[in-house]
């Protein structure tokens, strides 16, 4: 067995059946395969081979202090059964690996050598910050060759929880108002400011824009938001408005009804029916308050699926996209087996 910085080459009878059964290592001849630094830790605690000496991880640690938690991830997929082809293994094979990919996933009833990979692989420690917009392009990568973006975080007890970063495009049934309805709202007689900074709009018939304003006794109440909004169609043509005015404005303009997401720790909760048919579908976050590490943006996540919602994250590009950061399926929710 011979070692350098990265990893072992791995010789014997067990070279063969490690890649031919459970896809672990390189090949690199026909009883030799070359096991990255991880894999001979995977295979020590899990395929009883011996590692190559006794102070080998002491050494390691100090080469790579990301060691500890790569095995954790590792042991995390590939304890379920899913065949992991980490990035560096991935040479001989034409995958079409992201740069920033941490490995390649197949399920159990599957091998590299004969189907594609169905996810790519990215892991984080929680206090890692979070940049989502290269995380955004990351997950727009991964998404056009057809595979599943999945991030696997780790924490200072080596836990781990696994979540799916999407691309979604929000859509509502709402009736989406047009400049004139923003001119004709803006034209009603009697507003009176309150204390908050909110409008008081009286009215006393119906109201046709169901997705402007909360209903109040008598009238309607719009917040800066609405009332930015309206004052962008009244205004010159052209005049740019902050990122909250255009945020709602594209979340109205998609048929949705935003609401304020106080409640649950985010910006909007949006509506893709009118109130009272269903629950908010959604919860969106101000960009400038989004979490800036990876234990925020998990905290964001869980408590927007325990009510049953999708966080979503707004990155402007030429327009507004949404990207979420979700809990996977229950099959899918690769957790480290040894609880330390």
């Amino acid at each position: 067995m011979n070692r350098d910085a990265s990893g072992v080459h791995y010789e014997g009878s067990a070279a063969n059946r490690l890649w031919h059964k459970s896809a672990i290592g390189r090949i690199m001849s026909e009883d030799m395969i070359f096991l990255t630094n991880a894999e001979m830790l995977f295979c020590n605690e899990h395929r009883n081979i011996d590692l190559p000496s006794e102070n080998w991880v002491t050494e390691c640690l100090k080469l790579n202090p990301d060691l500890i938690e790569e095995y954790t991830i590792l042991e995390s997929l590939r304890k379920p059964g899913n065949k992991i082809m980490l990035s560096e293994n991935s040479l001989n094979f034409d995958f079409n690996i992201q740069s920033e990919s941490w490995g390649l996933r197949w399920p159990s009833d599957h091998h590299p050598r004969n189907e594609k990979p169905i996810s790519e692989i990215r892991w984080f420690h929680s206090s890692c910050p979070l940049n989502i917009k290269e995380l955004y392009q990351w997950c727009e990568n991964v998404t056009k060759n057809e595979r599943i973006a999945e991030v696997l975080i780790v924490d200072n007890e080596l836990a781990v929880v696994t979540y799916r970063i999407q691309i979604l495009s929000p859509k509502g049934d709402m009736p989406i108002p047009k400049k004139d309805d923003y001119i004709e709202i803006n034209q009603i007689q009697g507003s009176i400011k309150l204390s908050n900074g909110n409008i008081f709009i009286p009215h006393d018939g119906q109201w046709a824009w169901e997705n402007i304003g909360i209903p109040y006794t008598g009238g309607r109440i719009l917040d800066e938001d609405m009332q930015n909004i309206i004052n962008y169609f009244i205004a010159k043509e052209g005049e740019s408005i902050d990122i909250s005015t255009s945020i709602k404005l594209d979340l109205i303009n998609r048929g949705l009804h935003p609401r304020p997401g106080f409640k649950y720790g985010s910006k909007w909760r949006c509506y893709d029916t009118a109130l009272g048919e269903d629950h908010a579908p959604w919860l969106v976050v101000h960009p400038n308050n989004g979490p800036i590490n990876w234990e925020e943006a998990c905290l964001s996540s869980r408590l927007a699926a325990g009510v049953n919602k999708k966080w979503l994250y707004p990155i402007k590009n030429d327009i507004w996209n949404y990207i979420s950061i979700t809990r996977p399926p229950a099959d899918s929710r690769w957790n480290n087996p040894i609880k330390r």
